[in-house]
């Protein structure tokens, strides 16, 4: 997973402008990368729309591993042909890279990432969205606690009711959370599914299993919902890029549970795979406008709708998907709306 978070934004990167890149006014000729970085905060210098990075970018097949930025690399700014490019020039600290064959280690886990990965690590590994309220229903249960204990956490054997699978043998606790339907339409579009733990089977004697919690995030209680672990990959690999089809959406809900969204919050989105959000898609958030009297006319009046933001999409379902703000100006909340940038 470490590994494939390190190519990142550069994997497309073709070395062709598709489009006019707006570079940020006051940008640097030059610039030199440090500890804590991330590749989005370093576009950010650079371009008026970051997600643009892929186009300037200027590979240089003389250095090793040529996508990935170390902190001590010097990044340039030049044109050619008349388009601007930014070339990467190694730091000194990772030595000079020279045409000979030779055998070179170096840890990845130096370079930096395209945004901060502790803020959505959690919703990568273990949050999910189920798709309907019978995929709750049908799924095992949890039906007693070691010696008949209400409440169990890491370490202790509980029992489990359902149809279990010859082929498994670890799965992910969860609780009921909050069922979402569009607040446009009313269609149901998924539940949360809160992660509780992790267990492991012991046994499987007709439909009761034994299983060890080996992991809790909370006190695990009779009527909790057992899941196969996902069969997808965890894909950490992020090209941020604008959507490919319009969205008009809305911030459903902030799996945090705060009432005011900033900075590296997660978000809930009513549009997924089907709307054509993938993993990556850059999203400008729009705060509603109010409607307010105005006091000579007696009219109601509606405030148009402010750009206060920007999100990226980093995983996605079928009629949902989760985003990271990367970028607020004020406060955001739920009900505001996501649209192309």
């Amino acid at each position: 997973m470490r590994k494939s978070l390190l190519a990142l934004l550069f994997l497309a990167a073709s070395g062709v402008v598709h489009g006019a890149v707006g570079l940020k006014e006051g940008h640097p000729e030059r610039y030199t990368v440090v500890k804590g970085d991330t590749l989005w905060g370093i576009s950010g210098r650079f371009l008026n729309k970051p997600w643009q990075w892929p186009e300037i970018w200027q590979v240089n097949p003389q250095i090793d591993n040529p996508h990935l930025i170390y902190p001590g690399d010097v990044l340039s700014l030049v044109y050619i042909d008349g388009q601007p490019r930014i070339q990467l020039e190694r730091g000194s600290s990772r030595g000079t890279v020279k045409l000979s064959p030779q055998v070179r280690a170096t840890p990845i886990a130096e370079a930096i990432p395209t945004i901060p990965l502790e803020a959505i690590n959690a919703f990568l590994i273990s949050n999910r969205i189920v798709d309907t309220p019978e995929a709750f229903e049908q799924a095992p249960y949890v039906v007693a606690g070691n010696a008949e204990r209400v409440i169990s956490g890491k370490g202790d054997r509980v029992y489990a009711r359902g149809d279990f699978s010859d082929a498994q043998s670890v799965y992910g606790l969860f609780r009921q959370g909050k069922a979402y339907r569009d607040p446009k339409t009313d269609e149901f579009l998924g539940i949360n599914a809160d992660d509780i733990g992790t267990a492991s089977m012991v046994t499987d004697e007709d439909d009761i299993a034994t299983l060890t919690l080996s992991r809790s995030t909370q006190e695990v209680r009779p009527g909790d919902r057992l899941f196969a672990t996902e069969e997808r990959s965890i894909n950490s690999t992020f090209l941020p890029s604008e959507p490919s089809e319009p969205i008009d959406g809305l911030i459903l809900d902030v799996p945090r549970g705060v009432s005011q969204i900033g900075q590296f919050d997660v978000v809930t989105l009513n549009k997924g795979k089907r709307d054509g959000l993938v993993e990556g898609s850059v999203l400008a958030v729009y705060k509603t406008g109010e409607t307010v009297r105005d006091r000579v006319t007696g009219d109601r009046v509606k405030i148009p709708d402010e750009r206060s933001g920007l999100l990226m999409v980093f995983r996605t379902y079928d009629k949902l998907s989760y985003g990271l703000v990367l970028a607020a100006s004020r406060q955001l909340a739920v009900m505001d709306k996501v649209r192309n940038p």
